[in-house]
């Protein structure tokens, strides 16, 4: 009996002290079995702060990632401030130029990063397909509205200090103004520190770094390391502290060969680079031509006239991307361009190369000088003094951009008589070519307001063909 007094006493001291904590209570129940032995049961019973204390491991392993649990503390997480779809192209990774890709990306913006997904959320779950993600640091990253990347409008850049490049773009105004001013805040919200991209990997190096360094002690039995141990970690950190010089001397290095590299007029004249139709200045094209209107233009023309005034949806409809993207590499190489083969049967990808055309012209058929002047012109309340003006502004036009205008919009005043058969109005038309050929230097602030005028000017010259440009035969 004084054997299982002492017993009772020292449960009941045991139980008190695992009550104090809050945990765990024992409770002892005396059996009335012939051997008197001692059954005991565990009940967890919650505190009032609603959890339970987590036993900590006594094994060494467990035991040090408890103690990095405590030392650093787990990544914050971020909120979602804007999602949607955009058309996203990767132009350069850490530095190397990479060819340009569109894209439709499912894009999410938090706090800190951008990441892209090839479909929303709901589409993946619905179609329960797994998407990875790319993910954008923001952190130190500079983002700006870029016409030289890209022919397509509203297109802005993001470039970050890893060196990656992306091209965003949305048809719709209003859009992409919304996402470059949510983006930007979003940058300039972050601290400029230079390793604030990398801070959150650093913590994830260390507490790895860390946990195998406390897993290998505990396993050689508090050994002393190896001296090739010691030799290695003095490597890392030697290598660590030349990184900067290392980038300095790739830098020097770099510099040397861009000032020995041959000049573009050097690679011209021995035949590697040769003149290019796309993205070359119109009075370039037309000089090298001998000639006021380029080639290439009259080409599609014709091709058009020939076979698809009758087409639906002409000009509007796209063709294929990478078939226009062939016959554009044909036209800049400068080989005998037949629109009648069969490779261009499809009408549509005649017209989407010469709307690319039109929109990779390093300065647009309206010259930049002449934009302010033409939108004047547009706003004056009598129809005919427009149309004076119009006309007036269209005769102090260069040679090149006057008589290309004229062969132009004569052509589409041909697919606007066809109306009943192709559905292209002159709204229509005024739509598809008001803001390929006509756009303002700086227009990252008014192009909602500057896209109805582009709309306007190209409906009233093809309404009003005949007296802005005369009746003559070309």
């Amino acid at each position: 009996m004084q054997k299982s007094t002492n017993v009772d006493t020292s449960m009941e001291t045991l139980s008190s002290s695992h009550q104090g904590t809050g945990a765990v209570q024992m409770r002892i129940k005396n059996a009335n079995s012939h051997h008197d032995r001692l059954s005991q049961s565990k009940s967890m019973i919650l505190t009032d702060a609603g959890k339970v204390t987590e036993p900590i491991s006594r094994h060494r392993r467990n035991h040090s990632q408890h103690v990095l649990k405590d030392v650093i503390p787990p990544l914050e997480q971020l909120m979602v401030e804007k999602e949607g779809y955009l058309q996203k192209a990767k132009i350069a990774d850490g530095g190397k130029k990479l060819r340009k890709n569109w894209s439709t990306s499912w894009v999410v913006l938090s706090s800190r990063k951008i990441e892209f997904y090839k479909e929303s959320k709901q589409q993946a779950l619905s179609n329960m397909t797994a998407q990875k993600s790319e993910s954008v640091d923001l952190c130190g990253a500079h983002i700006e509205w870029t016409k030289d990347k890209s022919s397509r409008k509203n297109v802005f850049q993001i470039t970050t200090l890893s060196g990656n490049e992306f091209l965003l773009q949305s048809d719709i105004d209003f859009i992409i103004l919304d996402w470059f001013h949510a983006i930007k805040n979003a940058i300039d919200r972050l601290p400029k520190d230079p390793s604030c991209p990398s801070r959150n990997l650093e913590l994830f190096k260390i507490q790895r770094s860390c946990s195998t360094e406390l897993l290998s002690h505990h396993d050689s039995d508090m050994k002393e390391q190896k001296p090739e141990h010691r030799k290695s970690l003095m490597f890392r950190l030697h290598h660590s502290a030349s990184d900067t010089s290392d980038r300095n001397r790739v830098k020097s290095r770099l510099k040397k060969f861009i000032t020995r590299r041959p000049s573009l007029k050097t690679l011209q004249e021995k035949g590697l680079i040769k003149d290019q139709i796309f993205g070359s200045h119109l009075h370039t094209v037309c000089e090298r031509e001998n000639s006021t209107v380029p080639r290439f233009v009259k080409q599609c023309i014709e091709a058009v006239e020939k076979r698809g005034l009758d087409v639906d949806g002409i000009y509007r409809v796209s063709g294929n991307l990478a078939t226009i993207q062939k016959l554009r590499f044909i036209v800049n190489q400068e080989e005998k361009l037949n629109l009648d083969d069969s490779q261009w049967e499809d009408i549509h990808v005649v017209t989407g190369a010469l709307k690319m055309f039109f929109r990779e012209l390093p300065e647009p058929l309206f010259p930049y000088s002449f934009f302010e002047r033409f939108v004047e012109a547009i706003k004056k309340q009598d129809h005919n003094t427009r149309i004076e003006a119009i006309k007036s502004l269209v005769q102090k036009l260069p040679a090149p951009n006057r008589d290309t205008m004229k062969v132009l919009f004569k052509h589409l005043t041909k697919i606007v008589a066809k109306a009943s058969k192709n559905l292209m109005s002159t709204q229509s038309l005024g739509i598809v070519f008001g803001p390929t050929l006509l756009r303002a230097e700086n227009d990252s602030g008014n192009m909602a307001v500057h896209m109805v005028y582009q709309n306007q000017i190209a409906e009233l010259m093809l309404s009003e063909y005949s007296k802005i440009f005369g009746s003559g035969e070309d």
